[in-house]
């Protein structure tokens, strides 16, 4: 080994060297990172030492010593958590910009065959395969596999729904990626749930179909009603979803698509249409009874009941 390579950096070659890789990564380095530009253990110890840097387990060197960014911790817990790490679920997708959704932990997955290191503020999952990933920045599930898995994970239903319903409203990905990366998950505990949402967020034609609404209003004490009841209005016919007409009760059941572009007008038109022929039109979005049925459901029994005693 040479002198040039044996001896010690001064504090300004340190930073020198060890500055653009931190920015790189948000003040946060890789000690190999380090070792390739010639900043050796015992320069990473002076620093250290000297109280201009701090690290953050085996690998991760903060070249400062504030507090680590989100970004910077995001790196630290891939790094620390063993090779081939990657975030994943919530995780995967606040490094793509996702809002409106929060976790206590960083989610990170670790091949199966690798392995896997406890890490502090890190819940880390082993799976046979981790992708498929983003190609750039840190190693991370891309959003669509992301989401499901965060919905997976999800501490309850309605977190789950939402998740999946904040990553495409936030255009983090195309719905009919979401829906084709669904179509191909094997094993789900939320499959009913998960199944339906998904469908309806990526405005597919059968969401209304995965509903056991006979099952719903059986629950609520409410008589068996009739589903794709044919009207005829000014312009051709008219179905409705669900429907009690002996005491002119209506059911509309929105999916997802019912609240983008046109379609809140084209439903009001129809929905003016139906109490014109002196119905009443309840409404409910189709998350609405998969999250919370029974309030749901109580309009729809309150409803019920009273258009029966006028028409007793």
């Amino acid at each position: 080994m040479s002198e040039a390579r044996r001896r010690r950096l001064t504090r300004a070659e340190r930073a020198a060297r060890a500055g653009p890789l931190a920015d790189d990564h948000d003040g946060v380095v890789h000690r190999k990172d380090l070792r390739l530009v010639g900043v050796s253990r015992a320069d990473v110890r002076t620093e250290v030492a000297a109280g201009r840097w701090r690290t953050h387990g085996r690998h991760t060197v903060q070249v400062g010593t504030g507090l680590l960014s989100a970004e910077a911790d995001r790196w630290r817990a891939v790094w620390e958590s063993g090779s081939g790490a990657a975030l994943d679920g919530a995780s995967a997708l606040h490094a793509a910009g996702l809002t409106g959704y929060t976790t206590d932990l960083v989610e990170v997955t670790v091949p199966r065959a690798n392995r896997r290191r406890q890490v502090a503020g890190v819940r880390s999952r082993r799976r046979r395969v981790v992708g498929p990933l983003v190609g750039a920045g840190v190693p991370r599930v891309r959003p669509e596999w992301a989401a499901l898995r965060a919905a997976e994970w999800a501490k309850s239903d309605r977190e789950a729904v939402l998740v999946l319903c904040l990553v495409v409203q936030q255009r983090l990905t195309h719905p009919q990626r979401l829906l084709a990366a669904w179509q191909q998950v094997k094993v789900s505990r939320r499959r009913r749930l998960l199944h339906a949402a998904v469908d309806d967020i990526c405005n597919g034609a059968h969401s209304l179909g995965e509903l056991d609404v006979a099952a719903l209003c059986r629950k609520a004490g409410l008589p068996p009603p009739s589903r794709q009841v044919v009207r005829h209005g000014p312009r051709g016919r008219v179905y409705l979803d669900v429907a009690w007409e002996d005491v002119g009760l209506v059911l509309e059941i929105d999916g997802g698509h019912h609240a983008r572009a046109l379609h809140p007008v084209d439903d009001t038109l129809r929905q003016n249409e139906i109490t014109l022929g002196n119905e009443m039109v309840p409404r409910t979005p189709v998350l609405g009874l998969l999250l919370r049925p029974e309030p749901f459901m109580d309009q729809v029994v309150r409803a019920y009941r009273m258009l029966s005693e006028r028409a007793a």
